[in-house]
């Protein structure tokens, strides 16, 4: 018999009443369909969806099964990972991808409706909580998270996005429950209120803060990476489909492996193709999952994601969403750490790459580092008419930004990005030589 691995493009209303069933569906003839649940959008979760699918890796795994079986792939994409979960609850989806919050919830629900799942490995993380930022009508005067009292603002609650604003708020000294008055939206609602003004400001995950801030629809307000707690993405399954289709399921994460392994080596070309398949613009899929992006890319569970989703249960129970979550038995590593062998414990020791300050010139297919902010507005200001994109991490939290959207401070012969006015006026207050300026001043210093 030949065997085959076809990918099929479906939504859940398409879906065939036989999905209904536990572990991956068999029908007549020995055909297995496994269905993926993804978010294209949320392009933290690309090695696992957007990109992963572009490339084909999972069918190729399948095929070199040789079980005889011939598998169907049903690639289901969704806006957020609320209704991955219902799907896997409901025995529709085997595995899927989604945020940190969403991740416990998944959890919690499993238990609750006697469907278990489990987290089998990372898509795309940040150390410091960068993957979330608050954002701000463009001509708005707020500066500060303070400056929201009183206001509206539009998240999705139960996301990690959601979680970064209800602690950004408390840190500040404010009461996210009394001092705001909160929007409960998708994120494409979301944005088109920020820009009606039915809100005031827009909490969210990626990419949308980096998209409304590249299409000038946006600034940032708050940097989440100012919170210092990691955020993730990652994949969960079904327990039974896992222990039913194990060979299946580690198909999937050596795939995942290798898609991660293609963003790293050719990361223009994986924000092209992400970008085509998710109508994005390039530079802000770059952004996100470039080379120097704020986001990092490795299937390991790290021991400190483990720890953050910890404290993020605390929160979830506030907003009265969950109850108790048993974290440490959610999390399960056995299938990545057989799927990637010897070389797990060297990924779990190895540091995210350093930021740094990159440029996109017009045309290339490659970007040019620089050592430092200042290294690259000298380029862009001898390069006007030939810059694609140019990127500055946050001079504090490493956070990269768009540099034409950035907070440029000049201190001395020193010019330091920053994401928010707020982390740029700490800093200036803590300088007396520093003083803000605006982008083209700091390109005509510069120059």
């Amino acid at each position: 018999m030949k065997r085959t691995a076809v990918s099929i493009a479906a939504t859940a209303l398409l879906l065939p009443l036989a999905a209904c069933g536990t572990g991956a569906r068999a029908d007549a003839g020995s055909t297995v369909t496994v269905t993926v649940g993804y978010q294209s959008k949320t392009i933290n979760t690309v090695t696992a969806g957007t990109l992963l699918r572009s490339l084909g890796y999972f069918e190729q795994k399948l095929n070199a099964l040789h079980d005889g079986h011939t598998y169907n792939v049903v690639w289901q994409d969704y806006a957020t990972g609320a209704p991955i979960t219902a799907q896997m609850t409901a025995g529709k989806i085997d595995i899927g991808s989604m945020g940190d919050f969403p991740l416990l919830i998944n959890a919690a629900r499993g238990k609750q409706l006697n469907r278990p799942t489990h987290l089998v490995s990372v898509t795309g993380y940040n150390l410091r909580g960068g993957l979330n930022t608050v954002v701000t009508a463009p001509d708005a005067k707020l500066s500060s998270l303070r400056d929201l009292k009183g206001r509206k603002v539009s998240t999705s609650v139960g996301s990690a996005a959601d979680g970064t604003l209800v602690r950004a708020l408390q840190r500040a000294g404010m009461d996210p429950d009394k001092d705001i008055e909160k929007l409960n939206q998708q994120p494409a609602v979301g944005a088109s209120s920020l820009a009606a003004g039915s809100a005031d400001a827009l909490s969210q995950f990626v990419a949308w803060p980096g998209l409304l801030a590249y299409q000038g629809k946006a600034k940032a307000l708050y940097d989440g990476a100012q919170l210092n707690l990691p955020t993730f993405h990652g994949v969960t399954a079904r327990e039974d489909f896992a222990e039913q289709r194990p060979a299946v399921l580690e198909a999937f994460l050596k795939a995942q492996t290798e898609a991660t392994g293609y963003l790293g080596t050719h990361p223009v070309a994986a924000a092209e193709k992400v970008a085509k398949a998710t109508g994005l613009p390039p530079e802000v899929v770059y952004l996100y999952n470039g080379a120097h992006g704020i986001s990092t890319f490795d299937p390991a569970i790290r021991p400190e994601l483990v720890s953050a989703l910890k404290q993020d249960v605390s929160v979830l129970k506030s907003a009265k969403l969950t109850g108790d979550i048993a974290v440490d038995s959610f999390v399960d590593d056995r299938y990545v750490r057989k799927a990637l062998g010897a070389a797990y414990a060297k990924r779990l020791a190895a540091a995210p790459a350093p930021a740094a300050s990159e440029v996109w010139p017009k045309g290339a297919t490659k970007t040019q580092t620089f050592t430092s902010a200042a290294g690259l507005l000298k380029y862009v200001a001898r390069h006007r008419t030939g810059i694609r994109a140019a990127y500055v991490p946050d001079a504090t939290t490493g956070t990269l930004w768009f540099a034409d959207r950035a907070v440029w401070v000049a201190d001395g012969g020193r010019l330091l990005p920053f994401v928010a006015p707020e982390t740029a006026r700490t800093y200036v207050a803590g300088h007396p030589a520093a003083r803000t300026l605006s982008y083209a001043d700091a390109l005509g210093r510069a120059s």
